[in-house]
C-alpha cells in the first residue's frame, strides 16, 4: 500500500479488486480560513454540505496548503511537487507576466488521469499561466470554463471592463450572474454529461469564493462601486458579507452533490473540499495566528474533507498530517494507475491512512515564503519558523497559536529542525528578484502594526556555522 497503486484488474490500494474506476470531485476555495466552516468551529454560518462531505468521509485536522498565497500551492497542487522546483512557483502569486506559467510538458493529475480514460474538466480559477504559451487545456484539461487570473469580479465580467476575465475553453465570453452561482451551474452540466456518457471524470471545481472582492449575493451596487477601482478593496467588506458568500459557495456545493445523487454517482465518487491557503483579512483562523501571506499556522492551515463512501470509512477525523501536494499521488492511487517516473511526487498518498485505525504517519514538511524571508519546517509535532531575522521553535500540536518559543530550551530540536531546512532549500530553485511577493503591511492591516511594504528581494541563506555551544 505504498505511494503507488497497481494497474486497474488487480489489488487496488485497499487490497479488494474493483475495476469501476471512481469518479473524483475536487473543490477548491479561495483564501478560506482553518475554521471558516460549521464543522470546523465556525459558530456564525451554516455549511450544511460541506458538513454532510465531512460527515461522509474523513475531516483533516493537520491539513496544510503548500504555499501561503495562491499560485505556488495551486502549481503543487496540480503536480504534486514541491512548487519551488517549477519557475511559476516562485511567484507568489502570479501576477500578470505573460512569460510564466506551469509548462504544458509537465505531468499534471489532469494530464495522467486523461492517460487512463478519465474525462478532465477545470471549472473556475486556473492563475498557472495566460494564453498564449499556458492554460488548463495545455495541462491536461479537456473542457475549462472559468477565469485565468487570481481574482474576477462577482458579476462584471462582461464587455470589455478592465477585469473581464471570462472563458469558455479558450474562448473569451460574456457571462451574466453571480459568478459563484454560474461555475455551480456549469459544474452541475458537467457531472450530467460524464453521467450519461459513463465515462470516469475529474471534475475540478475551483471557486474564487471566499476571495475579494467582498460581494455576496445581491451586492450588485459594490460591483458598480468597484467598476473602475482596486478589486482588492481594504474599504470593502464586512463580516455578514464574508459569511454570505461562504454560504451561496456551500449552496451550489450541494447542487452537486445532488447531481451525484441523482446519477446513482456517490457511492464510488470521491469528493474532496479544502482551501488554496489560509484566510485573509474576514477569515476566521482559529486556534490559529496568522493570516495569508505567512507561515504562521493561520497562513497555512487549512481545512480539508474528504469523502469516498465505497471505500473510506465514514464520520471520522484524522490527526494526519497532510499537504496540497498529497492530493496528486492520492488520487492516483485511487485510480489504480501512477506518477510519471521522472517527475516523481514531494507528496504522499494518504489512502493507507484512511483506512479504519490507521496509525499516522510522521512527516518533515518545508515551506518558504519571499517576503520577510519567511521559512518554516515541521517535524513531527515540532515547527522552526524564521520571520525576517527572528527564528522561533513551536510545538505547533500543543501550541498550536505559536507563542511558546522554545528555541532555547529545546535548542537540539531547534537546530535539527533549522539544519533540515537548508539542506531541504539547497534541494529547490532558488530565489530571484523578479519574482512578484505580497504581503500585507501596516498601512492596510491594523493588526499588522509597523508591518513594512516587502521590498521583494531574493534571499538566499547559507547555513550558519555550528555554534560552540553544546546543546542543553
Amino acid at each position: 500500500m505504498g505511494t503507488l497503486a497497481l494497474a486497474s484488474g488487480a489489488q487496488d490500494v485497499f487490497g479488494q479488486k474493483d475495476a469501476s474506476l471512481p469518479d473524483i470531485v475536487f473543490i477548491l476555495a479561495d483564501d478560506l480560513g482553518y475554521a471558516d466552516v460549521s464543522c470546523y468551529g465556525r459558530p456564525d454560518l451554516n455549511t450544511p454540505n460541506i458538513d454532510r462531505i465531512a460527515a461522509t468521509g474523513v475531516r483533516f485536522l493537520q491539513a496544510y496548503a503548500n504555499s501561503a498565497v495562491c499560485s505556488a500551492t495551486r502549481a503543487a497542487l496540480i503536480t504534486g511537487r514541491y512548487q519551488y522546483r517549477l519557475r511559476v512557483g516562485l511567484e507568489e502569486p502570479l501576477a500578470g507576466n505573460p512569460e510564466i506559467g506551469l509548462a504544458p510538458e509537465h505531468p499534471t493529475l489532469p494530464s495522467l488521469l486523461k492517460k487512463i480514460g478519465y474525462g478532465t474538466t477545470l471549472i473556475g480559477k486556473w492563475h498557472l499561466g495566460v494564453l498564449p504559451k499556458f492554460g488548463p487545456l495545455k495541462s491536461g484539461y479537456d473542457h475549462f470554463y472559468g477565469f485565468r487570473g487570481g481574482a474576477l469580479d462577482y458579476y462584471m465580467h462582461t464587455g470589455t471592463d478592465h477585469r473581464d476575465d471570462f472563458w469558455d475553453e479558450d474562448v473569451a465570453i460574456d457571462q451574466v450572474g453571480y459568478l459563484t452561482d454560474l461555475l455551480g451551474s456549469r459544474a452541475v452540466d458537467v457531472v450530467n454529461g460524464y453521467a450519461k456518457s459513463r465515462q470516469p471524470f475529474l471534475l475540478s471545481l475551483h471557486f474564487n469564493a471566499p476571495h475579494w472582492p467582498w460581494e455576496a449575493p445581491g451586492d450588485q451596487a459594490e460591483s458598480n462601486r468597484l467598476r473602475h477601482g482596486d478589486l482588492n478593496d481594504f474599504d470593502g467588506g464586512t463580516q455578514k458579507t464574508y459569511q454570505r458568500m461562504i454560504g451561496e459557495m456551500d449552496l451550489q456545493i450541494g447542487r452537486v452533490l445532488e447531481a451525484l445523487d441523482a446519477h446513482r454517482l456517490t457511492a464510488n465518487t470521491i469528493v474532496i473540499f479544502t482551501s488554496d491557503n489560509g484566510g485573509e483579512r474576514f477569515a476566521d483562523t482559529w486556534p490559529f495566528t496568522g493570516r495569508k501571506t505567512e507561515l504562521l499556522e493561520g497562513g497555512l492551515r487549512i481545512p480539508a474533507v474528504m469523502c469516498w463512501p465505497a471505500r473510506i470509512p465514514q464520520g471520522r477525523t484524522t490527526d494526519q498530517v497532510a499537504i496540497s501536494m498529497d492530493w496528486l499521488p492520492t488520487l492516483l492511487a485511487a485510480a489504480g494507475t501512477a506518477p510519471d517516473p521522472a517527475f516523481l511526487p514531494d507528496g504522499m498518498n494518504l489512502l493507507p491512512m484512511l483506512a479504519q485505525n490507521a496509525v499516522p504517519v510522521p512527516r518533515k514538511l518545508f515551506w518558504r515564503y519571499k517576503a520577510n524571508a519567511q521559512r518554516a519546517a515541521r517535524d513531527g509535532d515540532y515547527k522552526y519558523l524564521k520571520i525576517l531575522d527572528n527564528t522561533f521553535l513551536f510545538n505547533v500540536v500543543d501550541d498550536p497559536m505559536e507563542r511558546a518559543n522554545l528555541k532555547e530550551r529545546r535548542r537540539d530540536i531547534y537546530a535539527k529542525l533549522a539544519t533540515e531546512w537548508y539542506e531541504w532549500n539547497a534541494t529547490m530553485l532558488p530565489e530571484v528578484d523578479e519574482s512578484y511577493t505580497f504581503s500585507f503591511n501596516g498601512d492596510e492591516l491594523a493588526d499588522h502594526i509597523g508591518a513594512k511594504e516587502t521590498n521583494g528581494k531574493a534571499d538566499n541563506p547559507v547555513p550558519p556555522k555550528p555554534s560552540s555551544d553544546k546543546p542543553r
